[in-house]
């Protein structure tokens, strides 16, 4: 990850930070808290005007893209070779202007650390994310903290209806860069702060569900142990309903060890 910090010239002052991710070519800008909707730059002023000092990924993109020379430009090509490079990439032209626009007076320098109030919001970004039945969502965050989410309850976000009455859709559900977000087919996206507010929480930790998967699944190695039986018979078991794989998998699947016990008894 790369990270930016935004300067106002004009106004001397921070107006946040730039996050370049480069495995997925995303962006993201934490903006400071004190800006209001005239210091703001004016493509965010809508957000900041809310209380909301996360840009999401696709804006964040644009605002970038707003401050570069498009990849349209009909002489692309030569200004590839001008500045030595093989393709087009937005990072680069970016740098090579210090994020530089004649519409305002911000510019981007380079720094090594994230500053503090963006390591204390990204602690409501996601660890992990597990769709659950009907329209339920299972959400970890990096404060540690677990909240159950109803999507019914996010309905007055776009698209989030298409998601609830596509099933397909929903089970695309997968966290998007450094918990951010998930995002659903990587085009329906659901900022982790929403989430974090809109959830119940929870009162257990994550290492407490990875604690219960780790004592309470079984592989069928271990469940041939426990019943002290072969391959064969435990395929027999499933086949009959007597068992339910947790998970399946053509090497091996997963069993709750409850389930696997009864069959002692």
């Amino acid at each position: 990850m790369r990270i930016y910090e935004i300067f106002d010239k004009e106004n001397d002052i921070s107006i946040g930070v730039l996050l370049y991710y480069e495995k997925e070519r995303t962006f993201i800008i934490e903006l400071q808290e004190y800006l209001d909707e005239w210091s703001a730059p004016l493509l965010v002023t809508n957000y900041v005007k809310r209380g909301t000092f996360t840009i999401p990924r696709d804006i964040s993109f644009l605002w970038v893209k707003e401050r570069i020379i498009p990849n349209s430009r009909q002489n692309i090509s030569d200004i590839l070779n001008t500045h030595g490079l093989r393709e087009y990439d937005e990072i680069k032209f970016l740098e090579l202007s210090h994020g530089r626009c004649s519409q305002d007076s911000l510019y981007i320098k380079k720094i090594d650390e994230l500053p503090e109030y963006v390591l204390e919001r990204q602690r409501k970004n996601l660890t992990n994310c597990t769709i659950l039945g009907g329209t339920f969502l299972l959400c970890f965050f990096e404060d540690d903290t677990v909240r159950k989410i109803d999507l019914r309850t996010l309905s007055y976000l776009p698209d989030v209806d298409a998601v609830i009455k596509n099933n397909a859709l929903f089970s695309s559900c997968k966290i998007g860069t450094d918990g951010y977000f998930i995002t659903f087919n990587d085009s329906i996206d659901i900022p982790s702060y929403i989430l974090y507010e809109a959830g119940t929480f929870i009162p257990l930790r994550p290492q407490d569900f990875f604690l219960f998967a780790k004592n309470n699944l079984a592989d069928t190695t271990e469940c041939c142990e426990m019943l002290e039986c072969t391959r064969q018979n435990l395929s027999y078991m499933v086949k009959r309903g007597q068992l339910t794989p947790a998970k399946k998998n053509v090497k091996g699947n997963l069993f709750s060890k409850g389930d696997v016990m009864k069959n002692i008894w």
